[in-house]
């Protein structure tokens, strides 16, 4: 009985792994063994960085919101106190957005929380 290499089935996973690796420099774009260790670890990074990215903007979201407090002489995490206490349920993204384009709901934001504070301090 003749040998079967399922010659369909090969090129059109190697073939894949060869579009994956569209872009890559040298070998690692036209060999299938360099492209399909360079696509391994691409997928790899690219899994990480998925979850890091979500790290790295939340960090960005508090830093605009810290900034923003200061300059209305409140930190960040007094701030954030104050909004949690009063039920105040807004993310950090949307916090952000509103010190970067919208002064006056953040200036009202800000107001509230020092409510919330005083509310907090005279309820203990």
């Amino acid at each position: 009985m003749p040998r079967s290499t399922n010659a369909p089935a090969s090129r059109s996973r190697r073939k894949r792994m060869l579009l994956k690796a569209k872009g890559f420099r040298g070998k690692r774009s036209t060999n299938y063994r360099y492209a399909k260790d360079a696509i391994y670890k691409a997928q790899t990074w690219a899994y990480r960085d998925r979850k890091n990215r979500k790290r790295t903007f939340r960090n960005l979201w508090v830093q605009r919101i810290n900034a923003a407090c200061r300059s209305r002489d409140i930190t960040y995490s007094r701030f954030v106190e104050g909004l949690k206490h009063l039920g105040v349920d807004l993310d950090r993204k949307v916090l952000s957005d509103l010190a970067i384009h919208d002064g006056v709901a953040f200036d009202e934001l800000v107001a509230q929380a020092k409510q919330g504070l005083e509310a907090k301090a005279t309820a203990a």
